[in-house]
């Protein structure tokens, strides 16, 4: 622990805090992991020989790397006790910035130059919306979901103007979609080592730096952060940004997988990531929260989309299925923060 944090701790009264939130946030990860493996459990049962094949667990894999990327940046916010809307059109936005410039330089036939200054424009549309929202919620001290919220919408619109509402053809190069798309190493695909780089590299930023301590410092008490002197303002920046960066991101995996935008297909994406996020423990009041736990619950509706698949069950029952889980998680944690605070 770091003096900064320690100082933060001393004055908000709770000298063992973090070591407390890091038991707490492996307790849930060990539920989020038993509701796991029961549905995998149940769908094998259910459906024996056609589910938790070779195929499936790839599909599983690659149809979630995208959520994973996207739950990570999601995780920082939330411990925050922030919350972050606009995820689906700030991907939006940045996938029609890389995809314009693609079609304007070669289009499908564009080479690898065109391809690196595409992920360096999703790349930086990104993280600058991001952190544009985080300079809003930090000064101007306006709700995250309200900011969000507006993002969401202002997001989509520009996309929607820079495009006149359709996806164009030709978005994306084929050495993106050829490589990142639908490349493997070593059988795994492209898409799920990313995302998993990208997971590793950012759950060791918040169990083991000065950033990932002042996250979890600023979501526990920023009043207290605060007086200890950690500027709370310019690391909420940081956190949005880092949410827009990874969206970016996803932005550049959504065009090496379809070759297009989708501008109307991510209008569920928050909701989705938000769920992952909630489940794998992260609380939505701020304070607690784990890379780990989210990685479980990314898998979590990943695993439900592909189990009612093979079962026969209508795709749409997921959404459903979604929407009643985030309530039930949102009340656990509720349960679970009125528990600690009578301990």
């Amino acid at each position: 622990m770091t003096a900064e944090s320690q100082k933060a701790a001393a004055v908000d009264g709770r000298p063992g805090a973090p070591d407390w939130l890091r038991r707490a946030a492996t307790l849930n990860e060990l539920w989020t992991f038993v509701i796991l493996v029961a549905l995998v459990a149940f769908f094998t049962i259910a459906a024996p020989g056609k589910f938790f094949t070779t195929y499936d667990i790839t599909q599983i894999a690659v149809n979630a790397a995208i959520y994973l990327v996207l739950g990570v940046g999601m995780t920082f916010v939330i411990i925050t006790a922030g919350i972050d809307l606009s995820i689906g059109s700030v991907l939006v936005l940045a996938a029609v910035a890389a995809g314009e410039y693609n079609l304007r330089h070669g289009g499908p036939n564009s080479g690898w130059g065109t391809v690196a200054f595409c992920v360096v424009i999703a790349l930086a549309v990104g993280t600058a919306w991001g952190a544009l929202q985080g300079a809003v919620v930090a000064s101007g001290k306006v709700p995250p979901l309200i900011v969000t919220l507006g993002g969401l919408g202002a997001a989509l619109g520009i996309a929607e103007l820079a495009t006149g509402g359709q996806d164009p053809a030709g978005a994306a190069s084929t050495h993106l979609q050829n490589s990142l798309g639908f490349g493997k190493v070593l059988g795994i695909p492209w898409m799920v080592v990313l995302a998993a780089v990208v997971t590793a590299v950012f759950g060791a930023v918040l169990a083991g730096t000065r950033f990932g301590e002042h996250t979890l410092a600023i979501g526990s008490n920023p009043t207290a952060v605060r007086r200890a002197g950690i500027p709370v303002g310019r690391h909420l920046v940081k956190v949005y940004g880092l949410m827009g960066l990874l969206a970016g991101l996803g932005a550049v995996m959504w065009l090496a997988s379809y070759g297009t935008t989708s501008i109307a297909g991510h209008s569920t994406d928050n909701l989705k990531v938000i769920t992952a996020v909630v489940l794998g423990g992260t609380s939505l009041f701020g304070g607690r929260g784990s890379v780990l736990g989210t990685v479980i619950g990314v898998f979590i509706p990943a695993v439900l989309t592909t189990g009612l698949i093979v079962i026969g069950v209508q795709q749409y029952w997921q959404d459903v299925a979604v929407g009643v889980v985030l309530v039930v998680a949102v009340y656990v944690d509720q349960l679970r923060r009125k528990t600690r605070e009578r301990a």
